[in-house]
């Protein structure tokens, strides 16, 4: 069986589901991992703010339980991250995409600043929309093909997926943080605590980069 990314390494079932390592899987996987283990040893920036017109500058300070709590959240999104590059199951891939959303909502959730709350607000509203297609994509997938394994779309054995379907799954993934709803997730980014915040990007990015391949081929 060759996929996109090339011919798997190996392929892990469990049943219905399975998991799968190949090329491409394998360095998303491995990208992800590497930035999750940034989120546990790196320490935290001290954000700074400078007065607009004069010399003056202030260094926020950030709460030991905040810090905790986002630490967990962004390593919570990493392992969300890993789980949706190896994923063989289209379910379980929009379902580790939903996590992923909650998980960027949390790494910010606690900051204890209202316009990061209100767009923190606003984006877990856009990722609770974006759901419904991710979803309803998978459910079509089942009761179109009868089966939601990708190995088993790939092998052209099924019914072919139909084109709105794959429309709908890009649409979920693009609500989870990608353009043009990016928007509703920017003024996050005023939040301090990198590298927790950088992997609100980081986890947008991989899940669109596997999305490519999920929707050219099955």
């Amino acid at each position: 069986m060759d996929s996109l990314g090339g011919t798997p390494y190996y392929i892990l079932e469990f049943g219905d589901e399975l998991v799968y390592f190949s090329p491409y899987t394998v360095s998303l996987f491995l990208l992800a991992l590497v930035f999750t283990l940034f989120a546990v040893i790196a320490k935290p920036e001290r954000q700074v703010d400078i007065a607009f017109g004069g010399d003056a500058y202030y260094a926020k300070e950030t709460s030991l339980q905040e810090l905790k709590f986002r630490r967990f959240m962004a390593i919570a999104c990493g392992f969300a991250s890993m789980g949706a590059m190896v994923t063989g199951d289209v379910f379980n891939f929009t379902l580790f995409i939903s996590l992923v959303g909650i998980c960027n909502v949390g790494i910010v959730a606690a900051v204890k600043n209202r316009h990061v709350q209100n767009a923190a607000y606003q984006y877990g509203i856009v990722a609770l929309a974006a759901t419904v297609p991710l979803f309803g994509a998978a459910a079509t997938i089942a009761a179109t093909t009868g089966t939601l394994s990708m190995v088993e779309l790939w092998s052209n054995a099924t019914p072919a997926v139909p084109p709105v379907v794959k429309a709908l799954l890009v649409l979920g993934v693009m609500g989870e943080g990608m353009a043009p709803f990016y928007a509703a997730k920017a003024e996050m980014f005023r939040a301090p605590g990198a590298p927790y915040v950088i992997m609100c990007s980081l986890s947008s990015l991989l899940i669109f980069l596997r999305v490519i391949e999920v929707v050219l081929v099955i």
